[in-house]
């Protein structure tokens, strides 16, 4: 098995869950925030959905450069699926595209000329899932404290049985 076949099961059940939770997201809360600290709903929102293509640059380039990054922007909740579903689609092509030697490429982390960190492309891969889950949850928060009722994300819910 491949590095891009151990992978793929594990991107499609996560982003499977992902979309299910963004398809809730109430696009006229777009500014709410929990705590004056905290990302608005909307940023949170485009964060997670654009988070994927984070996975497609991995894929096929050996950096990202963080000081190259457009922002945040507050979008209805149906662009921002539509954004969801092509990293999505693109981020699988790369992988089945991608050949074992290809995860072993160093790759970095940079901000202007500043590296944060190199680590091997197939890590960066496993870090961008888990920083995609990881908003992911702080997301479902978000939604509890907007009364919108939660799927099942690894089982169920108070709103959402089996």
């Amino acid at each position: 098995m491949t590095h891009a076949e151990a992978l793929l099961p594990e991107f499609d059940q996560e982003m499977a869950t992902t979309r299910r939770l963004l398809e809730r997201v109430p696009s006229d809360k777009g500014s709410w925030k929990p705590h004056p600290k905290s990302f608005s709903l909307g940023h949170l929102t485009h964060l997670v959905s654009t988070m994927p293509g984070w996975i497609t640059t991995t894929l096929r380039k050996t950096e990202i450069d963080l000081a190259s990054s457009t922002g945040y922007s507050l979008q209805a909740t149906e662009a921002l699926l539509e954004q969801f579903d092509k990293h999505v689609r693109e981020a699988r092509t790369a992988f089945e595209s991608s050949a074992d030697a290809d995860f072993l490429v160093p790759w970095s982390l940079k901000n202007g000329e500043q590296v944060l960190f190199t680590t091997p492309r197939g890590a960066a891969v496993r870090m961008h899932i888990n920083h995609l889950i990881h908003h992911r949850g702080q997301l479902s928060v978000y939604l509890r404290l907007n009364d919108v009722p939660l799927p099942s994300i690894y089982g169920p819910t108070a709103d959402e049985r089996w």
